[in-house]
């Protein structure tokens, strides 16, 4: 890979299993919908379930409001972190179906991956990404002249 006229390497795309440990790792996240002809965007600290019936899904805790309308009346999101270092900067992004679940033995399973809302409001609905897709980058933050 040949490098810039900074001296970085290009911005490089990460592998599926590199986005998910990222994801995995990440404290939170912003999830975005629309419904009505408005795009909101709300942060979420969530887990990484690996037990999905088709592969990984990305879980959350809300409460009734906005968020979870949205969720309801348009099932499309976008989830996205993002995170950084002294040498590096990364996204990753996850578009998907949101799915309000509710069956005891879902929550029961949910709640075993340790999840626990940061806001001090009850998080008492439960919802989960299903990804259609999965991508991320990664690049070399300039040198600071410090």
């Amino acid at each position: 890979m040949d490098e810039t006229e900074e001296g970085r390497m290009p911005t490089r795309s990460l592998t599926e299993a590199d986005c998910w440990e990222r994801l995995s790792r990440a404290p939170y996240g912003r999830i975005a919908t629309a419904a009505g002809g408005e795009v909101d965007i709300f942060p979420v600290n969530h887990v990484v379930d690996p037990s999905g019936a088709n592969g990984p899904v990305i879980v959350f805790r809300t409460s009734a409001g906005t968020k979870l309308l949205e969720l309801t009346i348009r099932h499309g999101v976008a989830f996205q972190i993002d995170g950084f270092s002294d040498t590096q900067a990364f996204s990753v992004v996850v578009k998907g179906t949101a799915e309000e679940f509710d069956r005891e033995s879902e929550i029961e399973a949910a709640e075993a991956l340790g999840i626990t809302p940061w806001a001090p409001e009850a998080k008492d609905r439960w919802v989960r990404i299903v990804p259609t897709e999965v991508h991320g980058r990664e690049f070399d933050r300039a040198a600071t002249g410090g």
